[in-house]
């Protein structure tokens, strides 16, 4: 596990090659950024498509790109920095988002690009805030 910042921590994964296809870990409740289950989702991000921006004010993600790569960018209004990291099929790993960061997202593999979120909490609408692309400048 690195400490890439004080919200986002990442932690490499263990890709088990088997006859038939793969085994991918991804989160155990014995990991020590096991905060309790609220919900799992799974989301599609196309090639060069990009989502953001959110900020959660409860949920801990951990995101996990089992298919694809996927350009994360976190940005702090407190510090007014950008923090990114790629992760997928080539960077197999879990990044754990603690709350209190805007964040957006890339699909960078062609075609379709699987990103898993297993949350600590339900989505909430009154929890987590959003921003158009336009209201933080990065050039995605």
């Amino acid at each position: 596990m690195a400490k890439l910042s004080k919200n986002i921590f990442l932690t490499p994964l263990k890709r088990i090659k088997t006859n038939g296809g793969d085994v991918m870990h991804a989160l155990k409740n014995t990991d020590g950024f096991y905060k309790g289950f609220g919900e799992l989702y799974f989301s599609w991000v196309e090639d060069n498509f990009v989502k953001g921006w959110k900020l959660h004010k409860e949920m801990v993600m951990n995101l996990i790109v089992p298919y694809g790569s996927v350009k994360f960018v976190f940005f702090d209004d407190n510090t007014m920095k950008f923090f990114e990291v790629e992760i997928g099929e080539m960077n197999y790993s879990r990044l754990t988002v603690m709350p209190g960061i805007w964040f957006g997202f890339k699909g960078l593999s062609e075609g379709k690009n699987l990103i898993v979120n297993f949350a600590n909490i339900k989505h909430n609408d009154n929890e987590v805030e959003k921003k158009t692309l336009n209201e933080i400048s990065y050039n995605w």
